[in-house]
């Protein structure tokens, strides 16, 4: 237990310095060190919810540890946007004004599940042993505008706030790893059955 909250912490934090990156940089450079994050998070094995929720089923992972998993992730992710919004007031003014944007309605979620579908991709191929992923998805669903429930969570500490989007955000991110993950299995078991037959 003590290491599934200490690596859920961990994932916070790299989360929270792409998104610091991206608030005080923006657009072209922002969502590309955005990814830096994510890379973070895969090669040093924290825990993600965005990064685990596609593989609950195929990791067996508990899904009362990817709960706890979530709910370190949103804490550990709200104060150290609360910690930032006290080192640089242009992130504040940014994360504002990016708050304002959210809301609840059906495209808000439809957004949140495509950052799903990105995010079941770039750690599945990262498992496939390439970096690819990572580095050509997080700034796509960045550029795309699509909603990353653990970087919302941060931008709400930054800027000091909530937002009921963020239950959007969690549920979308939620749907679209598992869509992913749904219609990817045939091949996996595909190929698994071609290996077994060499």
């Amino acid at each position: 237990m003590r290491e599934l909250i200490n690596k859920s912490i961990g994932a916070a934090i790299l989360i929270s310095l792409g998104n610091y990156a991206l608030l005080k940089l923006g657009n072209p450079i922002g969502p590309v060190i955005f990814a830096l994050g994510l890379l973070g998070v895969c090669y040093m094995g924290q825990n993600l919810f965005t990064g685990k929720c596609g593989f609950l089923i195929e990791d067996k992972i508990k899904f009362r540890d990817l709960m706890i998993i979530l709910l370190v992730n949103l804490v550990a992710g709200y104060l150290c946007g609360l910690v930032y919004s006290f080192a640089d007031k242009e992130i504040v003014t940014n994360a504002v004004s990016k708050v304002a944007t959210w809301d609840v309605s059906v495209s808000f979620f439809i957004r949140s599940v495509l950052c799903g579908v990105i995010m079941y991709i770039a750690v599945f191929l990262y498992r496939k042993g390439t970096s690819l992923g990572i580095i050509y998805g997080i700034p796509l669903f960045i550029f795309c505008g699509f909603q990353h429930c653990i970087a919302n969570i941060i931008t709400l500490g930054v800027a000091r706030t909530f937002h009921w989007s963020i239950i959007l955000a969690i549920l979308g991110n939620f749907a679209g790893s598992l869509l992913m993950w749904y219609f990817s299995k045939d091949i996996k078991i595909e190929k698994k059955k071609r290996k077994a037959a060499k």
